[in-house]
Formats: C-alpha cells, structure tokens, sequence
C-alpha cells in the first residue's frame, strides 16, 4: 500500500505545471551555510564587490553627470534672464521714441489695406 503511495504522490507531482518552489529552495539549502549563501546570491541579496564597486562607480558617474547639466542649465537660465531684461529695456525705448515723435507732430502712418 506504502509503495501504491509513492507511485500516486510521484505522478501527481509530476503532473502539476510549474516549478515547485520550495523544492528548489529545498536543494539550495540542503547544504547548509553554502547553499543558503548560494540561494542569496541568486536571490541578489548578495552581491560580490566588484560588482558593487562597479555600481558606486557608475552611481557615481550619473551624479557627476546629473550636476554638470544642472550647473549648464543654470547658466542658460541667467543668460534668458539677461537677454529678457535687454529686450524690456528695447521696448520701454521704444515706447518713449513714438510718445516723444508724437508729441513732437509726427503721427504714425499706417500702410496696407484694414
């Protein structure tokens, strides 16, 4: 009956879709501290240092990076800031030199059809 057991339990296993999970987990730790080192290692939870060094680095890298183009788009920001002002400045010209040939007899004339 024992033997009937196994042969019923091994084909139901056999027949489910999908890995079982805790039968791989169940390999991995079964050898003990390395297979639990093993298992974190696949799991990503330990990393070796070159690839962490690799990482700092290349975080690193983007900050690096990130700050330069701020610092670049700073400076665009002032430029537009200058370059507004120098264009208000021009207008506010302007405006005295048609009130000043206004006042002055000259009216503007207007061209094309209305």
């Amino acid at each position: 009956m024992i033997p009937d057991l196994i042969q019923v339990l091994a084909a139901t296993e056999e027949a489910s879709s999908g890995p079982d999970v805790g039968k791989i987990l169940g390999q991995f730790v079964q050898y003990g501290m390395v297979g639990v080192f093993a298992l974190l290692m696949v799991l990503g939870i330990v990393v070796p240092k070159w690839a962490m060094t690799a990482l700092t680095t290349e975080k690193d890298n983007w900050r690096l990076a990130f700050e330069q183009e701020r610092a670049a788009h700073q400076v665009t920001r002032e430029q537009l800031i200058a370059a507004q002002a120098s264009v208000d400045t021009a207008n506010e010209q302007g405006r005295a030199m048609v009130q000043l040939l206004e006042r002055l007899g000259h009216r503007p004339e207007t061209t094309g059809s209305a």
